[in-house]
């Protein structure tokens, strides 16, 4: 898996790419379609393990920004959701560990992560001011605001979202985002099944959506596909001073949304 996403580095180099994010655990399957404790080991350090630096000498050869969400050891038996975002020069910047985990059928997440603690944070990179959410994040608008209130021009969502309502809400959560918000949003989805761990069948449509929620770009839902498209940020600034959401909040009146 590692090799074929070095080859999609590669050629989204080619195509004229200077930023990218990799699908939600990239490096492997999505194993939390079951309960077993092997599949720990597929846990690495971040920054100091060696997928991070692998992807670091890729980030420095083609002058590229990488996004790379993997399954993270803190300790040993504390393990996150976390994606590392590396800048175009090679230099590990952060990283962003999946606040909301999800435990349901299909998606047993409490097994295998703890909620990120990190809170929102936002990363200056050579292409501007970039933010992550992970997957079963997006149903969750507070911390879509607080990448906006962090000053994120661009937020990735990488994920591995399967076929029913989720495919609805897909094209509705997260360009909504994309407008309360005022920035650019890059959604990343698995394609197909992987039958030895359950039935998901993850229909990829990966898209890239404009700070007025108008999508620009989308990817297949049925075949494998390297997404890359053109994306002016000068747009942020623009709606920003058009739609003035950051001028008319109240949140002297939000008080009740952070009470548990």
């Amino acid at each position: 898996m590692i090799e074929k996403h070095t080859t999609h580095i590669a050629d989204a180099a080619k195509k004229g790419a200077k930023v990218m994010c990799l699908q939600e655990l990239f490096y492997g399957p999505y194993f939390c379609q079951v309960q077993d404790s092997k599949h720990y080991s597929y846990t690495e350090k971040i920054p100091d393990g060696p997928t991070t630096k692998l992807m670091q000498e890729l980030a420095r050869k083609h002058g590229m920004v990488l996004i790379v969400p993997m399954y993270e050891e803190d300790q040993t038996g504390i393990y996150y959701n976390t994606a590392a975002v590396i800048d175009a020069d090679g230099r590990y910047l952060g990283k962003y560990r999946k606040t909301h985990i999800p435990h349901v059928n299909g998606f047993w997440e409490k097994f295998y992560f703890r909620p990120g603690n990190l809170g929102s944070p936002v990363f200056e990179t050579a292409v501007g001011k970039v933010g992550v959410y992970i997957c079963y994040d997006r149903h969750f608008p507070e911390g879509a605001r607080m990448l906006g209130l962090h000053g994120a021009e661009l937020v990735f969502i990488p994920s591995a979202t399967s076929r029913g309502l989720s495919m609805h809400l897909w094209f509705i959560e997260q360009t909504a985002h994309a407008i309360a918000n005022g920035y650019w949003v890059g959604t990343i989805n698995r394609i197909g099944q992987e039958k030895e761990f359950g039935p998901n069948e993850y229909y990829g449509s990966s898209y890239f959506a404009d700070p007025r929620g108008k999508i620009v770009a989308q990817a297949s839902e049925k075949e494998e596909q390297l997404l890359v498209a053109d994306l002016d940020l000068d747009l942020v600034r623009e709606v920003r001073n058009t739609w003035q959401f950051y001028r008319d909040r109240r949140p002297d009146m939000y008080g009740d949304m952070v009470k548990p």
